[in-house]
């Protein structure tokens, strides 16, 4: 069910909302305010499908707020998208424009859920310093995607402007990889790690935190390898770590891509062995980020760790 509301006000919104449930006998049993930040330039639709699949693990009352441009004159238009055309949440999306697009804190404040974790996610562009944006402020987390922001150092901009609470989803989309690496080190043999070498698309931002992830975990020397510009774009569909390698005495641990689909694991003295690992989906990681509501503190030590990282 969808209620269009041109021309509208929060107070009309929030009251639309009231009715549904009392009318349609709509389920209340939210567990979470999801702010979603976009703009008018982005892909709206894919947005609204990511969350619409999170929705399924996380109901949530979902507010997404899109900038129309601040040169035009003040408007919000708004839909509330119910039932089954909002996945297992209830949607607000509303478009700005004018002033209204800077005063995005008052815009939600009327329509969060009472006695319920905010979180707000910022699908494309994101502040510098995401906890003091105005959403930032009243969020206990803060979710943004460098992987469809990656002009300039945006891993320094993260590391720089990082607060408790804060996440990219560049990082839980290795959280598969990251598994299959601990796994392998718990085979025999257990020989001290001395050195590491990771590899991967100069322009993906999850090849960089991975590598900090290892110098943090490993207190080892990490090299970062850029993919030949040949082969960067050869097929976007492969897993963007396209490789790593362990040295150890007893010979490296290597980890690496084999298709769109599998990894091969190559441990000394044993067969190789071929793992599944499918590339994440942005609802993957969505859902990922909302399971936990605390800082993740492992993200943050692998933000640290970039520091030790060596660029080759």
């Amino acid at each position: 069910m969808i209620v269009s509301l041109p021309d509208t006000s929060t107070s009309k919104i929030a009251k639309t909302l009231l009715q549904a449930q009392e009318h349609y006998s709509l389920a209340t049993g939210r567990v979470l305010t999801l702010i979603v930040v976009a703009h008018e330039e982005d892909d709206i639709d894919g947005i609204l499908d990511t969350v619409r699949d999170a929705s399924h693990e996380h109901p949530s009352r979902v507010l997404v707020l899109v900038n129309g441009g601040r040169d035009k004159p003040n408007r919000l238009d708004a839909e509330a998208i119910l039932a089954a055309d909002a996945g297992a949440s209830e949607m607000v999306f509303m478009h700005l424009y004018g002033e209204l697009t800077e005063q995005l804190a008052s815009i939600v404040t009327p329509l969060l859920l009472p006695d319920t974790p905010i979180v707000a996610w910022w699908p494309t562009t994101a502040p510098a310093r995401p906890s003091e944006h105005p959403l930032g402020k009243i969020a206990q987390r803060r979710i943004t995607n460098a992987r469809h922001n990656v002009s300039g150092n945006s891993l320094l901009r993260l590391s720089n402007g990082y607060a408790p609470g804060d996440s990219d989803m560049m990082w839980s989309r290795i959280t598969l990889w990251r598994g299959i690496v601990a796994s392998a080190l718990d085979r025999y043999p257990h020989d001290e790690i001395t050195a590491a070498e990771i590899s991967g698309p100069a322009d993906n931002p999850s090849v960089d935190i991975a590598a900090g992830w290892l110098s943090d975990r490993l207190r080892i020397r990490v090299t970062r390898h850029t993919t030949p510009p040949e082969l960067q774009h050869s097929d976007e569909e492969l897993f963007p770590i396209r490789s790593l390698t362990l040295h150890r005495e007893s010979g490296p641990v290597i980890v690496e891509v084999q298709d769109e689909r599998t990894m091969r694991l190559c441990i000394p003295h044993q067969p190789d062995a071929l793992v599944a690992a499918n590339m994440r989906t942005d609802a993957d990681c969505l859902s990922e980020e909302l399971r936990h509501l605390d800082p993740d503190l492992a993200y943050q030590r692998a933000l640290d760790g970039l520091t030790h990282v060596m660029i080759h």
